[in-house]
């Protein structure tokens, strides 16, 4: 039933409680349940946005990630999250993976974004902690004759960013010898390095870094100063940073001074700089 007659202040009030208890919301869902028009439910957005109560995005609002140590939002809550400079970011690390070589792709939505990268990859070995990457590798509706990349799923209970993380997938990667390893994060800091809310997550993740020859962290400008409860890696551990030309002037600078390799990309052209 539509929540109609509700004044300005009431209205932005349902809406702030459905993003946060939610994770998210579309228009059309709230155009629904508040029975006004979809030039209102924007007003009301662009009001909360404005607050920073709710953040913004194509087609709706999400629940605010900066500076959250303990909130971690679903995948699919993540996923609409900066989409252009997840692509940007997601072609330029492709182009890390070398022909014939074991890649560790991670859990996570922009490490996701790589793996579609590679689903014509079929000279490659991707062992994978992240459900959604499992199933695209292993999607059943390719068009005839074409094949993905083997895949090599480490197992363990599954988190609400759909990674598989505990003692199972520990023990199965410390078996590993990954050759690259495509990693995502919750939140990266110049005092924390790599981090997330997820403490099991944490352990699984410096599990991967541990048997990987070559670590790539894929993450976008919002992920800055974003601290995670629970620490997985130092920033000087990290070979390749791949991230997005929004990721303000000093942050670049403390990124070059401590990764192997810094790569910036336009999220409107995708062209890569590196330093």
């Amino acid at each position: 039933m539509a929540d109609q007659g509700l004044l300005a202040f009431q209205r932005r009030a349902l809406i702030n409680e459905l993003v946060h208890r939610e994770g998210g919301v579309r228009v059309t869902e709230l155009v629904e349940r508040l029975g006004v028009s979809d030039m209102t439910v924007r007003r009301d957005l662009d009001a909360l946005a404005r607050t920073g109560s709710v953040e913004k995005v194509h087609g709706g609002a999400l629940a605010p990630l900066t500076g959250r140590a303990l909130d971690e939002p679903g995948f699919e809550a993540k996923s609409n999250r900066e989409p252009a400079a997840k692509a940007a970011i997601a072609d330029a690390a492709a182009l890390l993976v070398e022909p014939g070589s074991v890649v560790g792709v991670s859990a996570g939505t922009t490490a996701f974004a790589v793996a579609t990268r590679l689903l014509d990859r079929t000279d490659l070995l991707v062992v994978t902690n992240s459900l959604p990457v499992a199933a695209s590798l292993r999607a059943t509706d390719r068009e005839p004759g074409k094949d993905a990349p083997a895949v090599l799923v480490t197992g363990g209970a599954p988190t609400r960013s759909a990674a598989l993380v505990g003692p199972l997938a520990n023990q199965a990667i410390a078996s590993l010898h990954v050759d690259l390893l495509i990693l995502g994060t919750h939140g990266f800091s110049e005092r924390a390095g790599l981090s997330t809310p997820n403490l099991a997550e944490a352990q699984t993740n410096r599990a991967l870094m541990s048997c990987a020859r070559r670590v790539a962290v894929v993450a976008d400008h919002s992920k800055w100063g974003v601290v995670g409860l629970n620490g997985f890696g130092d920033l000087k551990a990290i070979h390749h940073f791949v991230t997005d030309d929004r990721l303000d002037a000093h942050a670049q600078s403390v990124l070059a001074e401590n990764v192997g390799e810094l790569i910036v990309v336009s999220s409107a052209s995708g062209g890569p700089d590196t330093a």
